[in-house]
């Protein structure tokens, strides 16, 4: 639906009240948003590596950006920051991010490649940024911090270290926001490679993006078994969620960068943006930061 190349287009987020898809191009530093109604992007360029963005509730965006919480005014294109975290690691930046049932952020860094393919292992570590504007740190020593989200009764917090291939299951305190006791809810299979983005659905089910897999997997949290695959046609899947006006719709974002030019001549629909109809699954709303 979006023909418009992303470099490592991530973090899709459905705002109804723009009914439109909003997202990251992380590598390009840019958030966008693609009105369904008239097909147009519109992008606010920003000075670091954006790793997400989240609805506020007061209107505007909150993003994680080079190791900082930020917050985005759309209308003036003005960037705020909250606060910056992890300046000793120059070379990390953040990566994906959602906002928790009760209006918090919650996003995680990891360590840029110094080369294809190196990278300082266990550098990561994943946020909660408060509606105060206070922060804890959750998890530390993570690779690269990824796709997260709460079940639908807010007791459990789901999330992807992606070098684990694996997604985990967290005991989840709303009232606190605070996360505990991990275990093991899926590892990937070898071909759905590497597992990336995430998003839950109106049955409590878990969508994955399977990053070189070319794919999104349904996980069923209670039995720990991928239940459906869904085919995409580029290799480089990279986020999803759900939106449209009942949110029966499911948007999956896709990279280019990272497949070489004779990949990338065989690949004309790298770092676009597809719609997936027909699932027979809902999602459901974002959650807004509270601030």
């Amino acid at each position: 639906v979006v023909k418009e190349k992303n470099r490592m287009g991530e973090c899709p987020v459905w705002e109804e009240r723009e009914n439109a898809l909003v997202y990251v191009d992380i590598n390009s530093q840019k958030v966008c948003r693609w009105n369904p109604v008239t097909n147009e992007v519109q992008s606010v360029s920003v000075d670091a590596r954006v790793g997400s963005v989240a609805l506020r509730q007061c209107g505007g965006y909150v993003v994680a950006l080079g190791t900082r919480f930020a917050f985005l005014d759309w209308d003036t294109q003005a960037v705020t920051t909250i606060l910056e975290l992890e300046q000793d690691k120059p070379n990390n930046r953040f990566n994906d991010g959602k906002v928790d049932p009760k209006g918090r952020f919650f996003a995680g860094t990891m360590a840029e490649e110094t080369a294809p393919g190196v990278r300082a292992r266990r550098q990561g570590a994943l946020y909660t940024l408060f509606p105060d504007h206070s922060v804890i740190k959750q998890l530390d020593q993570l690779d690269i911090s990824n796709g997260l989200d709460w079940s639908l009764d807010h007791r459990t917090f789901f999330h992807i270290d992606s070098l684990s291939y694996a997604v985990h299951a967290f005991s989840y305190d709303v009232h606190t926001g605070k996360i505990a006791c991990p275990k093991l809810l899926y590892h990937l299979e070898k071909e759905e490679q590497m597992p990336d983005g995430m998003c839950i659905d109106a049955e409590g089910k878990l969508w994955v993006a399977c990053i070189d897999g070319g794919r999104v997997i349904r996980i069923d949290p209670e039995t720990g078994k991928r239940i459906q695959t869904v085919r995409l046609p580029t290799p480089r899947i990279t986020s999803c969620c759900f939106g449209g006006k009942d949110y029966s719709e499911m948007y999956v974002t896709s990279a280019s960068d990272g497949l070489d030019e004779a990949t990338l001549a065989k690949e004309p629909h790298a770092g676009e943006i597809f719609k997936i109809t027909g699932l027979g699954v809902k999602g459901i709303p974002q959650n807004l930061y509270a601030a």
